[in-house]
């Protein structure tokens, strides 16, 4: 008897959930065709990450910005169009927004 049969018998009226597919999940920032270009920068010697490339609305990339900031939990800033990611985040972010459903183009290095 195995861990599933025993929970059968102490609740039986229990019925399990089915859990809804994760992958359908709508996202709520425009997603667009062209890749957005991540790149890696040194400025007054310290490593940044930008991107750059979004031609959707600015209020939805500044959300992907905040966003992207408190998951790698660091600083960076919204300027020009370009999120600036303070350190060299690039693999991280490429994972990131590959998950969001954004094509990504890694630029220099």
């Amino acid at each position: 008897m195995d861990l599933q049969d025993q929970l059968k018998n102490l609740f039986p009226d229990h019925k399990p959930e089915t859990p809804e597919p994760t992958a359908a999940k709508k996202s709520d920032i425009w997603l667009q065709d062209d890749p957005i270009i991540c790149k890696y920068e040194k400025r007054k010697g310290k490593p940044i990450t930008i991107l750059e490339g979004y031609n959707g609305a600015e209020s939805d990339f500044k959300k992907l910005a905040k966003e992207l900031k408190t998951k790698l939990s660091v600083g960076g800033s919204f300027k020009n169009g370009q999120i600036i990611i303070q350190g060299d985040y690039r693999d991280r972010i490429m994972t990131l927004l590959k998950e969001k459903g954004f094509s990504v183009k890694r630029v220099g290095g």
